[in-house]
Formats: C-alpha cells, structure tokens, sequence
C-alpha cells in the first residue's frame, strides 16, 4: 500500500492588529522573528518557515532590527523564510479593486528585493474571496494558490484541491485548507495526540482528496512562535506511523508536487462565501461604519483624484510624490487587514486605524493642494488674469456634466464664464458671510492692526461643464454679476428634473421616472432592530420585531436653477438597548433626517441621512422601494465586472442540521452599487462607504445597511452563529465605541428606470456619482479652505496654457492612472465590465509609445490596438516626453 505523504507546513498567520494593536504586534514580532533567524542559521534540518506572505512584517522588523537585514535576506533568497505576495492580510471583499493591486504590487515587489516572493497567493483568514482573486494573482505571475474560507463541500467534488477561475477565464491551481489553518499547531509524537487527533485528522483530509495522495497540514497559528521541535517530531511520527510520510515542508512545495502529480478537473468560480466550514461574517461589512466611510473617502482620494492629478503635474514639469504615496499606501495597507477594516477589533485599535486614515486623508489634501496650485500659477501668470478658478478631470475621457466647487468672492454676486466669455449656469447650494479679521502690519511706528475686508464662500453646483481628457479646463470668476441662483425655500411638496419627480404626500414619498413613467410609492422607509451580537456578526434577538419608521414630516423644499433639494425627517421612540429591546422600560428617540438632490441633466437621486445616535445594540437600516416585484436575484460590481447574486438562499432551509459554522444568509457586499431587475425597471443603489446589502424579495425593497450598533468584541452562541465566540474566545473584550453614540452622515445615489440595465451605464454613473475631478481657485481672500495656502511655495513651472489634456481613452473604463512603479512612464489600467469584448483607444500628443504589461508592470508588448475580452481588464503603459 502507498503511503499518504502528509506536507507539515510551519507557519505563524500575523495579525497587524485585533484585540491587540499595531504596537503589541510589532514588539512580539521582533522578539519572534530574532529567534526564527538564530534557530534556522543553526538548525539545517528546519527545512522553512512560511510567514504569512506578508511584506509588512519585513517592513516593520528591520525598523528596529537594521542590523539583521543581511541575515533575514539570505533566509528569504535560500527559502528559508517565506513573505509575500501580499503587503498584508486584506479583507477582498471590503477595499477598492485598485487597493487589492496596489497590495499585491508592493508586496511582491518588496519580497522579490529581499529575494524571493512567495508564489502562492495565500488566503488563509480572510472573511471571503473576491471572484477576481485568480486573476489579479496571474497578473504577477503566481499560479497557485491556498485558501481557507468560503467554499462548501459540494463546491469541491471530492477533492480540495482545483482549479479556480475569475470571471475573465483566468486561473490559477488551489487548494483549500479544510481544517483551516493550524491543524497541526501543537503536533507531537505522543501516542496519545497521534491517536486521538493527528489520525482523525488526516483521516479527514484523506476523506476529502479523492485523487491525491497528498495532505496538506498547516501547522501555525495566530502570533505563534517557531516551534523548534518540529524536525525531530516529523522524524518520530515517520519512525511510528507506517500508514503515513511526513515532510517538513512550505505551500510551494507542496503545490508543486500535488498538481505535477495529479490533475484536478473540479473548477470553482464566482465569489466564495460559504459559510459550511468556516465563518465568513458576513455582517461585519456594517460594523464600525466609521472606518468603512473613511477608508472609502481616502481610497478614492488617492486612486481617482490624487494620482491622476500627479500624473497630470510630472507632465507638466512637477515631481510626482512617489515617496509619499508609498507611505500613504503602506499606512492604507496596514487598515485594510482583515480584522482591522472589518472592525472586529479592540476600541484602541479601532482610534490607531481612525487616526491613520486621518493622516493619509490630511496627505491625500495636502499633495493635491501643492499640485493644483502650482499649476493655477503657472496659468495664471500665462493668462494674465487671477480670479480663475481650474478644472482638473482626473479620468482619461472628455467630461461634460456638473461640476460641485467651493468659490470666495468679494462680492455675493458673481458670474462664472469660460477663458472666451461663454457664460456656465449654476445655482448656489449654500453661501456665508465670513469676516476677513486682523492682520499685524510691521510701520515704523511699530506693528499695527489692519482691518481684513469679509468675503463669502459659496458653494456652488455649475451645470453643462465641459473638460479635456486627463487635464484641465480655465474658468473665470467675475464678481458683481447683476444677479445670482440662490435657492429658495417653497411651499411645494416636488422636487424634480429631467429624469425624476420625487413627491411628498401624507407622510410618504413617491418617486416616478419621467421618461417611462416608472413609479414607486412608500419610496423610502427604516428598519430598526435589536443586534444580540457582537463586532463580528449580526444576530437578531429571539422575540423581537423590527421597528419600521414609516411617516414622515416635511422639513423644507429649496428649488434653484441647476439643483433641487427637499428634506424630510421620520422619527421612533425605540428601546434604548438591548435589555430594554423586549421589556422596554428605557426608550429613546431614533431621528433620521434625509435629503434628497436632484440636479439638472443627472439622472441619480443623491441621498444622504444625518443620524445622531443615542441607541445602543441596534442595526438600522434604509428600505428603499424597488420597482421589481419579488426579485429572484440582486446584481452588483465586484472587481472589473457585475457580478449576479440568489435573493434567497437555498441553503438557508436545513443550515443547522447540516452542520453549518454560520447560517448562509443572503447579505452581500456593495463595492460600488448595486441593485435589481426585471423586464420592465431596474433599481440601483451607488454608495459612498455603504458595504451592506440585502434584497427582501417578499416586498421588493432593498435594504441597504447604514450601521450596526454593538459593544462586544466576542459572544457566544449567537442566532446565526452557534457556538463558541469568533476570535478571542476566553475573554470578552468591550468596545463602548462600537456602540456608534454620535452623530452620522450616510450619502449615496438612487439611479431607477424602465427597462433592463446596462452594465456599462452603470459604470458611467459609478465614476459620475464618485466625482472624477477636483477645483483650486487662484484667490487670496482665504487661506485655510486649502491647508497649504497661507504658506510660502516654490513654483517650477513659468507659465502653462489654460486648458490641457494629456491623453483621452475611449472604448474602456479606467480603474486606474499612476506613474509606473519604477520609472517615470505613466500606467493606466482599462476595464471592460461588458459581456462583449471591445476595442479601447488611447490618444495622446505626447505619450505616443503604448505597450501591454501585466499588474506587475512587466513583460512588455507593443501594441497599435488594445482589445479587452468581455469581463477583462488590461494595464497600459504609456512612454513619451514625461518619461
């Protein structure tokens, strides 16, 4: 009989964060890592040690270990030591397509530098896969990878090993771990272990691999140390054991050996979310809001607005920010570990990653201050006029739609007019008078106080605004216009414009598409109900029922030229926790104030509700009314495409008698929006930081998560998750911040129409709601709007022209435009999110010298055309005078 080999692979998983924070990480990590590289240097026998793929801990151990780099490095170039691909641990599911890249391409990049990068893409925590995961591993060059969540037995045909597919056909050679990662923490000879666990355990995995004789046996943990008996203790179990070989071994190894030596049919595709052997937490996409609409704000500071804009700026003859950039995506890197964007984390955590995106969002400011003022200078003095304001279109294609913009003025009137005095329609949305104040002028009667004349701020909405592709565009700011858009409060209860009438009446409101005349009435409501879980998972609590805020009261109707806006307020006496939740003893009131924006030539209805939360151990959430009656799917972005969803889950029916660590319920994830479908309307629903949805097919509503509200990191036996507690299971950890008791703005768009969708449209109303493109007014009267204008700047550029387009993409959309990693070529990544395959176009004056490369920005090819397969995306460079 053939023995089974069984792969003993060491390894510590190594969580930046948790209930611990980034400091307690850090000091365990160099005491660990000091004895992991003495014990390998005088062990030969320690054949390696994987730990967790993670560039981040490179990073941070040779800050305070510079001394060790030669060592560490010869331990990563010999495979002694394994990191990478990853910069760290993200949760796929909860960042930015491009951050997932971005995460990969500094993580392999980093390792390969220290010698070797790990070519496995290594899931072993995280709370889901993204359908795109193979892909995005293809694209620098891995082909195989391990993972453990998401995946059900029936998914897996037999064996766990197969091959896993993303939507565009890429693959990549998998495996997953079926007993999670640390079966084999406290492996030992002892007859009694060997017996009792190591056996049933391998009988297990034996069970689980029709067609492979070969088993893979994690043997790590969390924050583990190196256990240094592990060769001895592979050469006993080998001296005993005559069904089963052990080799001390790593993940490369493995793989290598298992799929040169089998092949395995069973393909997987789609994203993996099953909750039968491990737990995906599927609510924790609404837990601690407030670091999911940060995290959101900052990622698309930096993708769509900052590194475009430097781009824009090194063709112009500024230096773009490498080095910062690399410090804000490190820092951005170290929130989007698993545990720490999913919010399951300790209260001094949870302030570390708040303050973090803090500071990259301060950075992300300050850097785009810097350019848009160096810029308007050299415009200016090119022109000859100061009171211009500039339009920088930060996306590849020509613009033509509203522009949202913060103007000062002098006076409370004013025009705005293109370079050749072609007057732009706008309507203010809000205006202050603000006093100029004092200023020390140094006389040689000494200093005295100067009288500061006051000036307004205006915010304002223009209209049918016109850009060039990955540029800019001059406007000018004339004071003293004879008149000026003010909005003005009225009695109606309409709002509307060219594509919706949005109606209040008795306490409900009503929604109709102008040009089909599709409607819905009871538009928007609330959900409020008791949340008996903790930071990992919502549970409801037996015996209670939700509480629905249905009337509403009117609060205002503002009308003006470019934009309507009306506001109403729904408020509940609800339980004031959750031990008053089915005895209320305690009750407190539950206000949602909502407005509503409709502006001219948009068809989205902007939303945003404004909380101030009192109540504790609750969820709310918003039930907008679609116009598709019972759904039998919801549909959503994921990475580069659409991806189709169940609105009920079959497997929902018998979760408990079969075994389930979690109740597959149909709650998914937002990227970008989402929404439903018939033959006759769709719905969607573009959020700004909004992670959760769900789709109640028995009224058509779709209920998009604003917040949970909860307190403790760990519970037991929750009613959607028996058993043990997740995480740190011998303590409960409290988190009063978790409770969420401030005051929250949510924001986000309703598109609805006749018809079917088109996934294209979608997109386009993706990167119109998320604002492509950022204003700088060359102006005197305040300094503190933009941080870095009170300070003294060097100018390199003399002069620039007032409009300028570097280059225009047509036929693809664009997830992302940066300097190439090494070198000064610029990188734009295309995407065709369609069913049918496309053929893109880039035009340029200056950057005519376009070659295909892959997410590593590697292996170059030159190319006249660039086609995208449906689904697929493909990363440009472009070389020319910037380079």
């Amino acid at each position: 009989m053939t023995k089974k080999r069984v792969y003993v692979v060491p390894h510590s998983h190594w969580d930046r964060e948790w209930y611990f924070t980034i400091e307690d990480s850090n000091l365990l990590l160099a005491e660990n890592m000091d004895h992991l590289i003495d014990l390998l240097e005088n062990n030969d026998d320690y054949h390696g040690y994987v730990f967790d793929a993670q560039m981040s801990i490179v990073d941070e151990y040779l800050k305070v270990r510079p001394e060790n780099f030669d060592r560490l490095k010869l331990m990563i170039e010999a495979k002694r030591i394994f990191v990478g691909p990853w910069y760290t641990q993200a949760d796929s599911l909860l960042v930015h397509k491009e951050s997932l890249v971005r995460n990969l391409l500094y993580g392999v990049k980093g390792t390969e530098k220290m010698g070797h990068s790990m070519g496995i893409g290594y899931l072993p925590d995280i709370f889901g896969q993204n359908q795109y995961l193979p892909s995005l591993f293809k694209g620098f060059g891995i082909d195989y990878a391990v993972l453990q969540r998401g995946i059900y037995s029936d998914q897996l045909n037999g064996n766990l090993n197969f091959t896993w597919k993303s939507p565009d056909g890429e693959t990549v050679k998998a495996n997953m771990q079926a007993l999670g990662y640390g079966p084999g923490k406290f492996l030992t000879a002892d007859d009694e272990f060997v017996e009792e666990r190591l056996e049933p355990m391998l009988a297990k995995l034996a069970g689980m691999n029709r067609d492979s004789d070969n088993l893979l046996l994690p043997s790590g943990g969390d924050q583990v140390l190196v256990r240094e008996h592990f060769p001895e203790t592979v050469k006993k179990l080998n001296e005993k054991d005559g069904q089963y070989e052990y080799v001390l071994s790593d993940y490369e190894q493995f793989m290598e050996d298992t799929w040169n030596e089998n092949d395995f049919p069973n393909t997987i595709e789609g994203e993996l979310i099953g909750t039968e052997r491990s737990r995906i937490h599927n609510t924790i996409r609404s837990q601690r809001y407030d670091i999911k609409k940060l995290n959101a704000i900052v990622e698309h500071k930096i993708i769509n607005q900052l590194e475009p804009l430097a781009v824009i700026g090194q063709s112009l003859g500024l230096r773009y920010p490498q080095a910062r950039l690399d410090e804000m995506w490190k820092n951005l890197f170290d929130v989007h570990a698993h545990d720490s964007i999913g919010g399951c984390n300790s209260d001094d955590t949870n302030n570390d990653i708040m303050h973090r995106l803090e500071k990259i969002d301060r950075q992300a400011d300050g850097l785009m201050n810097l350019i848009k003022r160096q810029v308007t200078h050299a415009i200016a003095a090119k022109n000859g006029q100061d009171n211009i304001f500039i339009l920088f279109h930060t996306d590849a294609k020509n613009y033509h739609g509203t522009v949202e913009t913060v103007l000062f003025t002098k006076d409370a009137k004013f025009a705005v007019q293109t370079l050749d005095g072609t007057k732009i329609d706008f309507s203010i949305t809000e205006q202050e008078y603000l006093s100029g104040g004092k200023k020390i002028v140094v006389t040689a009667e000494g200093d005295k106080e100067v009288e500061i004349p006051g000036y307004y701020r205006t915010e304002l909405v223009l209209n049918n605004v016109s850009s060039p592709a990955l540029g800019y565009t001059t406007l000018q700011v004339v004071e003293g216009a004879d008149t000026v858009d003010q909005p003005t409060s009225t009695d109606t209860n309409t709002i509307e414009n060219d594509a919706y009438a949005l109606a209040f009446e008795a306490g409900t409101l009503e929604l109709t598409e102008k040009a089909t005349g599709v409607s819905v009435a009871d538009f928007l409501q609330f959900e409020d109900s008791a949340d008996a879980g903790d930071s990992y998972d919502y549970s409801p609590l037996p015996g209670d029922e939700a509480l629905i805020l249905t009337d509403a009261e009117l609060v205002n109707v503002e009308k003006a030229g470019q934009v309507e806006r009306m506001t109403v307020r729904h408020t509940k006496i609800v339980p004031a926790d959750l031990e008053n939740r089915l005895d209320p003893k305690e009750e407190k009131p539950l206000t949602i104030e909502t407005t509503f924006e409709l502006r001219r030539n948009e068809e989205l209805v902007r939303v945003k509700h404004d909380i101030d939360n009192e109540v504790k151990d609750h969820r709310v959430r918003a039930l907008i009314q679609t116009p598709v009656t019972q759904p039998e799917e919801s549909f959503g972005d994921q990475g580069y495409s659409v991806i189709n969803r169940p609105v009920e889950n079959p497997r929902m029916e018998n979760w408990k008698e079969n075994g389930f660590k979690e109740a597959p319920v149909p709650i998914y994830t937002v990227e970008q929006f989402a929404g439903v479908e018939n033959a006759d309307a769709h719905l969607s629903a573009f959020t700004k930081g909004l992670k959760e949805y769900e789709v109640l097919k028995e009224n058509g509503k779709f209920a998009l998560t604003l917040f949970r509200s909860v307190g403790l990191l760990g519970r037991d036996d929750l009613a959607w998750r028996p058993g043990r507690a997740s995480g740190i299971n011998n303590k409960v950890v409290v988190t009063p911040d978790a409770q969420m008791i401030e005051e929250m703005t949510f924001e986000y768009a309703i598109h609805m129409k006749g018809g079917r969708v088109e996934t294209a449209g979608l997109f386009e109303l993706a990167d119109t709601y998320n604002s492509r493109y950022v204003t700088y007014q060359n102006q005197s009267l305040n300094t503190f709007e933009e941080r870095l204008d009170r300070f003294e700047i060097p100018y390199p550029i003399a002069d620039l022209p007032g409009d300028f387009s570097l280059a225009n993409v047509e036929g693809a959309f664009i997830s992302s435009i940066k300097k190439a990693h090494d070198g000064k070529d610029v990188i734009i990544r295309l995407f065709n999110p369609t069913c049918e395959e496309v053929q893109a176009g880039i035009a340029s004056e200056t950057l005519k010298d376009i070659s295909l490369t892959n997410l590593a920005e590697e292996d170059e090819a030159a190319t006249d055309t660039i086609t995208l397969a449906p689904y697929s995306y493909q990363t440009i460079r472009l070389k020319g005078e910037s380079s």
